[in-house]
This record gives C-alpha cells, structure tokens and sequence, in this order.
C-alpha cells in the first residue's frame, strides 16, 4: 500500500491509460479523483475501485478550459483539503496524418489545448496547493514524438512542451518537496492500437530498452 492515504487527482480518467491509472493508484491504497468529460467512463471505472475496496470521487472537467480546471482542483481543495498527487494524462493526437501542407489551425489550436495548455493549467493549479503543504508528485503524459514525428507535427510540438515545461516545473518546485516527471511512452496497450498493428506485432514489442536513465535530481548535474 504504497500511497495509502493519499489524494491522487487524474485527469483523462475515463481512457484507456487513466482508467488503469487510477485502479492502480486505488489498489495502492490512495483516495482516487477521476476527471474527464465522459461521465460514463468515469463512473464505471470508479465502480470498479469501490467493488474492489477502494475509495474515490468524480469531478468532471473539460480541460480544455481554463475555468473548468480552476473549479476542479477548487473542489479538490474543499472536498480533500490537500492534494498529494496529480496525473496529467488528458489528451490525444486530434491532428493524425496530415500533410505539413494541410495543418489546420482549428485543430492545431485543439491539440495544443488538450495536450500542452491544460498540463500546464492542471499544473498550475496543483502547485498552489502542493506548495502551500510542502509536498506533492505531479505526473505529466508527454509522448516518444517530443521528438519529433512525421504527420503528426502539432501534437509532436505540444509533447515536445510538456517535455519543457516538466523540466521547468521541475527545477522550479524542488524546494517545496514536490517532485515532476514526465512519461514518454511510444505504444500503449489500449484497443485502438492494438486493433491497428494487429495481435502478433504487438506481441513481438518490447519497450524498455536502450533507455539511458537520470538520477540527477533534475539538475543533470
């Protein structure tokens, strides 16, 4: 029971990633608040933890919006009093495999929303609390194509800001006991994609390796 008596926000909680976020976190012993804007994934999945003994809430929000995050962790604040970890796992690629030529403004303006203002909001809002009680662990999703992806130019940039802005949040919070990390995963085991490679490729992946790992305290010292 790892995080026994801890509060754990995770947004994106109804997909594949989050869903599987907080039933961990719940098995480990923490009070889980789901968030999304699919009410249905949410309760389903917070069925799941409570049938299994575990504890949690719902609060939905759409953080693509900056009002809707700041009532979030408002009620974070009220209903919890504290705040001691936050998942940033909201997003996805809603610009896939298009042309450099045919980026539309509409949707580039959507992904960096949904990827990269509301980490950077949710993060925002989640160091107020954490700074105040001195501790805190904030998790943001980057994605492998920080590094650059062709036919996904505007979502690659949006992860390549998270990668940034983790770094500065980072060496920013250390003082106040609050650790953040981000997660820059290639293929995740969700059904939309292994529907897409099919069974036997997926099968042959293996995805920790030829990984060089810090442990510089952040500073790369």
């Amino acid at each position: 029971m790892r995080l026994k008596d801890k509060i754990a926000l995770v947004t994106g909680a109804a997909g594949g990633i989050g869903s599987v976020t907080v039933k961990r976190f719940a098995e480990e012993g923490a009070t889980v608040i789901l968030s999304d804007i699919n009410e249905e994934g949410c309760m389903r999945a917070l069925k799941e933890i409570e049938d299994r003994g575990g504890k949690g809430s719902v609060i939905l929000a759409d953080v693509t919006k900056e009002n809707e995050i700041i009532s979030m962790f408002s009620q974070v604040k009220k209903d919890y009093g504290r705040l001691d970890i936050l998942a940033n796992i909201a997003g996805g690629d809603f610009e896939n495999q298009v042309a450099v030529d045919e980026i539309s403004y509409e949707k580039m303006s959507y992904n960096i929303d949904a990827n990269l203002k509301s980490c950077i909001l949710c993060c925002r809002e989640a160091a107020k609390i954490m700074m105040e009680q001195q501790y805190g662990k904030i998790i943001n999703m980057s994605s492998l194509v920080y590094r650059g992806s062709p036919m996904q130019f505007t979502y690659s940039a949006a992860k390549g800001g998270v990668f940034a802005f983790t770094r500065s949040m980072a060496l920013t919070l250390g003082m106040y006991n609050i650790t953040v990390n981000a997660l820059a995963p290639a293929l995740i085991e969700v059904d939309i994609i292994k529907n897409t490679i099919g069974p036997e490729m997926w099968e042959a992946l293996s995805f920790i390796t030829g990984q060089i790992i810090e442990i510089s305290g952040g500073g790369g010292l």
